[in-house]
């Protein structure tokens, strides 16, 4: 492969990566739209079911009407041949098979429109169903990006040398390691004071038993009532 053709290939795969990253960046909103799109097109097959069961219901009516005028007139076929009139039973005979003729076409219709009517029922319930179940999936989506939204923006803030944490917590340790001296310097200063003064070495004598000690108020009564009892 010449250079040229790895050119091409290089620059063929970046494209690649920025367009999926294109479509990754607005995957919600491309969601989004699609399941309006969804919405649209349900609302548009219950209204057209509804136009679909509308005509049903008026076939039905037509076949419910045919054969009730089938029964009355075969009624009048049996009354008029009680009454022994043939050409009138068979006028009534003729113009029940026409009625039953626009039965059967008219039944045939029916059965067409409920086989369609059950099959556009259980498709808008299955679809339904479908984006019921996706809005959910895209709620999940949603909530898990922001959350990783925050991680990420978190994770980016309070990582690395020059985050403002690490500022933060580079500077906590200076305040520390600044007071720590100013208290070495005052321990050293008072230390310093002691020994100018011969405080230190008297602390160091009352240790080591070699001088006593400050009086106490017991000894202080024990020394009055001492007294007075010898002046008694």
């Amino acid at each position: 492969m010449g250079f040229f053709s790895k050119m091409m290939t290089a620059f063929s795969g970046l494209g690649n990566e920025m367009g999926e990253a294109i479509i990754d960046t607005q995957a919600l909103r491309i969601l989004d739209e699609e399941m309006r799109d969804a919405k649209v097109h349900l609302d548009q097959a219950k209204e057209n079911l509804a136009k679909v069961m509308a005509e049903q219901m008026g076939v039905e009516r037509e076949v419910k009407q045919l054969r009730k005028r089938i029964n009355e007139y075969e009624e009048y076929v049996m009354q008029a041949l009680d009454k022994g009139d043939e050409n009138l039973a068979n006028e009534i005979a003729t113009k029940i098979a026409d009625l039953e003729n626009e039965l059967e076409a008219q039944q045939s219709v029916l059965d067409g429109y409920n086989a369609s009517l059950t099959q556009l029922k259980q498709t808008i319930r299955n679809t339904e169903r479908n984006i019921k179940s996706m809005q959910r999936e895209i709620s999940v989506v949603k909530t898990t990006e922001k959350v990783q939204e925050a991680s990420s923006a978190a994770a980016a803030k309070f990582s690395g040398s020059n985050t403002a944490l690490r500022s933060a917590t580079d500077s906590l340790e200076r305040i520390k390691k600044r007071q720590q001296k100013r208290s070495d310097q005052m321990t050293a200063a008072m230390q310093m004071q002691q020994e100018e003064s011969g405080d230190d070495l008297q602390d160091k004598l009352r240790k080591a038993g070699i001088v006593k000690g400050n009086a106490s108020s017991n000894a202080v009564l024990e020394r009055l009532r001492a007294k007075r009892g010898g002046g008694a």
